[in-house]
């Protein structure tokens, strides 16, 4: 899956598995946690300002979550890990943020989903919103103390009502024990 979305990125889900777009999908999810060292994957992103601002990101989602990162398929840094189930009995599992330095953007995942966080969106700075995706073009164009905020959020709604309030229905359970983050004062600025 690219930066930008082809009609067939859409059915492969948020997180390029079976996620919130594919509702009743049979397949299996395409993206799952590998054991994959996410070093390696982002000292080999290409061009090199995309590997600097993908280390960049590994610092303050790490910083933010206190969680070991891990590579979901071949290019998702993951943090945590959860299980959701919808009403309609289609389960699967995702991170409960993470990013990937893709060409086209910095895809950005689980701090957004459907309109949530708009308080903090507006300050952000320069992005766009997908479904369940935050795509942002170079990280100077963002306020980084604002994006920590959103991190912290998504890390702390993440089981919670911002995924379930947009899936009628849906469960959604950590898979790891989830701890809250280093001196999380939630989203506090």
């Amino acid at each position: 899956m690219t930066g930008a979305r082809s009609a067939g990125s859409r059915a492969e889900g948020t997180f390029g598995g079976t996620g919130p777009y594919a509702a009743g999908m049979a397949d299996a999810p395409k993206t799952r946690p590998t054991d994959d060292s996410v070093l390696e994957f982002l000292h080999s992103v290409e061009p090199a300002r995309r590997r600097e601002q993908g280390l960049e990101l590994l610092g303050i989602f790490t910083e933010e979550t206190g969680a070991e990162p891990r590579l979901w398929g071949p290019s998702i840094v993951g943090f945590g890990h959860l299980r959701y189930t919808y009403a309609t009995g289609h389960a699967g599992e995702m991170s409960r943020v993470g990013f990937s330095p893709r060409k086209a953007a910095l895809t950005l995942y689980g701090l957004t989903l459907d309109g949530s966080n708009a308080d903090l969106l507006a300050q952000l700075g320069k992005h766009r919103v997908g479904k369940g995706c935050l795509y942002v073009n170079k990280l100077d164009d963002v306020d980084l103390d604002v994006l920590r905020r959103l991190i912290r959020r998504g890390w702390a709604d993440a089981d919670a009502a911002a995924f379930t309030d947009t899936h009628p229905g849906a469960v959604v359970e950590p898979v790891e024990p989830v701890e809250p983050a280093p001196g999380d004062a939630g989203d506090a600025g």
